[in-house]
């Protein structure tokens, strides 16, 4: 009979061991998803917090930003620093382009902001002047490219594509009249707290 006890009694411990180590291994899951996403909610998540396709896109967008600022870094601040980006397939070729916000008073101003929209080899479609976000994505589309809808000035501009780029100051183009259509997409959505933010 003491043998019988014995092995339940070892039985017994081995099941309570392996619970204990799937109740630390559930916990140390808990306390990594938090960590992200406090740093996500900070803006301080590092691009080894992102998988590894947004990795490659963080960091082609981090290179390009550093060829397009490159006259203006001395002068920036590390808070001045970061970026916001969304990326969509603005022309349906099954390849995103990236736009790219910012949201600190070295790119703002009492127009709005400057942004930028990026190829998907990182290279420079557009630069947007006076804008304010988020941006909408229409589902009307000019020369295949979609329609934007951006606010400059307390005002909605409906912007189209022309020779292969948008308007770079959405103040002066065409108002848009009336509500913004439900089948928009909104990207940079700062208020929102959907974009994460990231350095350069």
């Amino acid at each position: 009979m003491k043998p019988k006890y014995l092995i339940a009694a070892l039985i017994f411990a081995m099941f309570a061991c392996q619970n204990k180590d799937k109740t630390e291994s559930k916990n140390i899951i808990e306390k990594i998803a938090e960590d992200t996403l406090s740093k996500t909610v900070a803006g301080t998540a590092d691009v080894s917090d992102v998988p590894a396709k947004e990795d490659k896109t963080v960091e082609l967008i981090q290179k390009q930003l550093t060829v397009l600022l490159k006259k203006d870094l001395p002068a920036m601040t590390a808070k001045d620093r970061f970026f916001y980006y969304d990326a969509f397939d603005l022309n349906n070729d099954q390849k995103n382009e990236y736009f790219v916000g910012f949201s600190s008073p070295y790119f703002c101003g009492s127009g709005g902001c400057t942004a930028y929209l990026l190829n998907n080899d990182g290279s420079l479609i557009n630069t947007f002047t006076v804008t304010d976000f988020p941006i909408y994505v229409t589902t009307l589309t000019t020369d295949n490219f979609y329609d934007l809808i951006i606010r400059s000035g307390g005002k909605l501009h409906h912007i189209k594509i022309k020779n292969g780029k948008y308007p770079s100051n959405p103040s002066i183009e065409h108002e848009h009249k009336g509500a913004i259509p439900k089948e928009h997409t909104k990207v940079l959505d700062f208020d929102a707290k959907k974009s994460k933010k990231y350095s350069f």
